[in-house]
């Protein structure tokens, strides 16, 4: 099955470099999960030792994202937690959850300021990786969240000073989905020019039937790409299911970004929505197609 037509942004042909940055990118890539009820069961169809992510969330706690944590790693998964800052009530809860990572022998996390309404000690991203670095922990990769197309809530000026601030914390940082190829590489170009110089994981929407992808854009503040992309069909990929949205053709058409070693992108952070077997079968397909 080939990629469908592409729109202003698109290429026609990839060139040498162009298809095997993709082609790293596409290998390894990273899987989100939220832990809800049937994660375990829509977790099974994840590829043998899969990178995956795992989520936090108010109505869960973070120590569900750590029961489930404990589950992927039991059956050989390379797991990144998420630790929200909002969720962390104290310095004490902090430890305690610092010293279960590293007893299940996590060397990552994933750290975001997160959606509680009434947080505890940290308030935002920032205070919760200083007060790790004063505790001490036992990760080789941290990562933050980074916005191409901005926050609902935060000014650009504030994303830029903060993310910059968060670098001395930090080993890379992972995108926010975004459906615009061109905002995303011209943001790339202005935070590298900014001086940001940590490596991005570039995320991407997985396999996600397309009303529920307008509802996602909307809840989490990309609405203006989500409408980018509907008015661009041509960057919905060609997918087993009709009405489907797959980020085939969104990374070709960022390919020469991708490709520019100064954009010092170095992974795909797939968000599933769960929706794993359908994302899985895309990244076979993809790759397929790029080894040609």
């Amino acid at each position: 099955m080939g990629w469908w037509p592409f729109g202003k942004s698109g290429k026609a042909t990839l060139s040498a470099e162009e298809r095997a940055a993709l082609t790293t990118l596409v290998t390894n890539p990273k899987y989100e999960l939220i832990p809800l009820k049937k994660v375990r069961e829509t977790a099974e169809a994840l590829p043998p030792g899969a990178r995956v992510t795992v989520t936090a969330s108010p109505a869960h706690g973070l120590e569900t994202t750590l029961d489930v944590s404990e589950w992927l790693v039991a059956r050989g998964h390379a797991v990144t937690p998420h630790l929200s800052a909002r969720m962390v009530r104290d310095r004490a809860h902090l430890t305690d959850l610092l010293a279960r990572i590293r007893g299940l022998g996590i060397r990552t996390v994933f750290v975001v300021g997160g959606d509680a309404e009434t947080p505890g000690e940290f308030p935002e991203a920032l205070a919760l990786l200083r007060a790790m670095h004063d505790i001490g922990h036992p990760f080789d990769d941290i990562g933050v969240t980074a916005y191409p197309e901005g926050h609902v809530n935060i000014a650009d000026d504030v994303l830029m000073r903060v993310l910059k601030e968060k670098q001395q914390y930090a080993h890379y940082m992972a995108s926010q989905m975004a459906f615009n190829p061109e905002a995303v590489s011209s943001w790339l170009s202005r935070i590298r020019t900014a001086g940001i110089s940590l490596p991005l994981d570039l995320g991407v929407l997985g396999v996600v039937e397309m009303t529920k992808l307008m509802t996602i854009a909307a809840k989490i503040g990309v609405a203006d790409s989500a409408r980018y992309l509907n008015k661009n069909r041509g960057l919905i990929g060609a997918l087993a299911s009709p009405g489907a949205f797959g980020p085939d053709a969104f990374l070709k058409a960022m390919a020469p970004t991708l490709a520019d070693p100064t954009s010092r992108v170095r992974g795909l952070h797939v968000f599933t929505m769960n929706q794993v077997a359908s994302t899985a079968a895309w990244q076979q397909r993809m790759l397929a197609e790029l080894r040609g």
